[in-house]
């Protein structure tokens, strides 16, 4: 098999393992809904870690055998291979209208990065690094802080977290090709907090994608994370690296389209899973159709009806009609008036 198949074949295996680690997230995420970043207890949170970090591992193998031009773009099947692994596996089907939307922002996508040119092998000094960690540190708050205020708009606030999401894997895959070129000249001491910046924002982002499955499905945010991310890295390297889109004038106006196609596929996305939220809550806000009658309504159980006692097991030889006058039994007392039974005890 040539570099060029084995570069194929393992990008897609990456994709399929990162859409499988998306469905088990997702399914956890639905069955937790009390913890949305790390529920540590349950086992496929740590299987979606496990697919997560093997995906991963492909890309940078297949980054290895491949031009980056061919599997950068690859890595957004990611989208299209988790639909139909979702409907397969958990039941889980979409829609056409989310069809739609992936295919768009795969495609979009995909001739985004395959626009994208290279450069040469260039670090970042430190002022860089130190400038581009903390902006990234604040736009991540900041989507934390907006999806919070999103939490009646269970899609929106899923949006606004999958992009979170997506901005730290970016700015972790900057800091790790920083690393990789420093490497090649000797590893040092100096590379620690570019280390630590890859594990703070790698980390930030697997949680923050747990984050953002829940209450929200699974195409809308995947979407959102497998865009962003790529995006965001070509976009530092375009601006820091000296990366330019091919064929000059012409490929910026392509990338451009590419980008407005993605967006599109994001919003068809959101718009979709906004109106599927909305009615599945008219439909729960709908009354329980009427009984017919004689049967029970919902949650209700009928019991036999009880003949009313009469008046004179209760109260003696009193009138039917005078029976409210007394609140307690009576019997009649040595042929007497009827009297009541607590006086006839104490009488006794």
């Amino acid at each position: 098999m040539s570099a060029l198949a084995s570069s194929v074949l393992l990008s897609l295996v990456s994709a399929v393992a990162y859409a499988g680690g998306a469905i088990v997230q997702e399914r956890v995420a639905v069955s937790c809904p009390d913890r949305p970043y790390a529920p540590l207890r349950r086992p496929g949170w740590w299987a979606a870690v496990a697919l997560n970090g093997l995906g991963g591992l492909l890309h940078v193998v297949a980054l290895a055998y491949g031009p980056l031009s061919l599997v950068q773009p690859l890595g957004a099947l990611t989208i299209v291979f988790a639909l139909p692994m979702a409907a397969l596996f958990v039941g889980r089907g979409a829609g056409a209208t989310a069809w739609r939307g992936a295919i768009m922002a795969t495609v979009g996508l995909a001739g985004l990065l395959s626009l994208v040119g290279t450069s040469g092998a260039q670090s970042l000094d430190t002022g860089r690094r130190v400038a581009v960690g903390l902006v990234t540190a604040g736009a991540v708050a900041a989507l934390m802080i907006a999806g919070r205020a999103a939490h009646r708009h269970p899609a929106v606030r899923s949006i606004l977290l999958a992009v979170a999401s997506g901005t730290a894997f970016g700015m972790s895959s900057v800091f790790t090709k920083t690393v990789a070129v420093d490497w090649t000249g000797g590893v040092s001491a100096a590379d620690l907090p570019s280390l630590a910046a890859i594990g703070v924002f790698a980390t930030a982002g697997l949680l923050l994608s747990q984050a953002s499955y829940r209450g929200a499905g699974l195409a809308a945010p995947l979407a959102a994370l497998t865009v962003v991310n790529p995006v965001v890295a070509a976009v530092v390297g375009i601006t820091m690296f000296g990366e330019t889109f091919r064929y000059g004038t012409t490929g910026t106006v392509l990338a451009l389209g590419c980008g407005v196609v993605a967006a599109g596929g994001l919003i068809l996305l959101t718009t979709e899973r906004i109106a599927r939220t909305e009615r599945e809550s008219a439909a729960s806000d709908e009354p329980a159709p009427a009984p017919p009658p004689g049967q029970p309504a919902a949650g209700e159980v009928l019991r036999p009806a009880r003949a009313p006692a009469a008046p004179e097991a209760v109260y003696g030889d009193r009138d039917p009609a005078r029976a409210g006058e007394f609140a307690l039994p009576c019997a009649p007392f040595h042929g007497g008036p009827c009297v009541p039974v607590s006086v006839l005890d104490r009488r006794r």
